[in-house]
């Protein structure tokens, strides 16, 4: 099997877990995730985005491959101590794949959401 990217590999042992939760995911996204797919999906930013990817051993949110840029939205638990330990470990790993991670808050959505899609543009620029 051949990957354009060779960061779509995950662990043998874990990608097909991985891959039932990111089905599941889709399935079953937040109202935050519903929210910005509407806006993001579609080349609607002039890129394609994929949701609920694999990268390595990870699932995440959002990602367009082309620009290498990670879009994770975090609700309420995010923000308890040890899920802020996880959520850093992840980006680091992710980083030193050459993602760049950017990340907004359920509440962020809500209260602007074109306030975040222009945040969003210009990490697209960079």
């Amino acid at each position: 099997m051949s990957f354009k990217y060779k960061y779509n590999y995950a662990s043998p042992d874990r990608y097909k877990m991985l891959k039932e939760f990111a089905k599941k995911n889709k399935q079953f996204q937040t109202e935050a995730e519903n929210l910005i797919w509407r806006y993001i999906r579609n080349n609607q930013l002039g890129v394609k985005f994929n949701r609920q990817y694999i990268i390595g051993d990870y699932i995440v949110d959002f990602v367009c491959l082309e620009k290498k840029l990670i879009i994770e939205i975090d609700g309420g638990y995010h923000s308890e101590y040890e899920q802020i330990q996880k959520d850093d470990q992840r980006t680091d790993k992710l980083e030193s794949m050459g993602f760049n991670v950017i990340r907004y808050t359920n509440e962020e959505l809500f209260a602007g959401i074109e306030g975040v899609l222009n945040k969003i543009r210009e990490q697209l620029i960079i």
